[in-house]
């Protein structure tokens, strides 16, 4: 069985081509789900519904998740409710964009 932890490192490895901090640690992974035969399902938002690189994080997410071993199906939704606050970035995130 997969753990959270395994989808998390994955996901860890996707930038923001614009922001120097991966899409865990922003803040724009809203659920992960790891559903039975090892299908992954995250929810997952962009930090605006213009954002440039909207066409290319939600594949490198899925990609970087389906590349672990086991993994079957990964679907990759997007939303914008609630809206992307920067208040759900990580301590981590808020120091290496100068926010705190």
């Amino acid at each position: 069985m997969i753990q959270k932890e395994e989808v998390i490192a994955a996901i860890k490895q996707v930038y923001d081509p614009e922001i120097p901090v991966d899409v865990y640690e922003l803040g724009l992974i809203y659920e992960i789900t790891i559903l039975p035969l090892n299908n992954i399902e995250i929810v997952m938002t962009l930090t605006s519904p213009n954002c440039p690189a909207a066409d290319t994080i939600p594949i490198e997410v899925e990609e970087k998740i389906r590349a672990l071993e086991g993994v079957n199906e990964v679907a990759v939704h997007i939303t914008f409710e609630p809206p992307y606050s920067t208040e759900r970035m990580s301590e981590a995130a808020k120091l290496e964009l100068g926010f705190c």
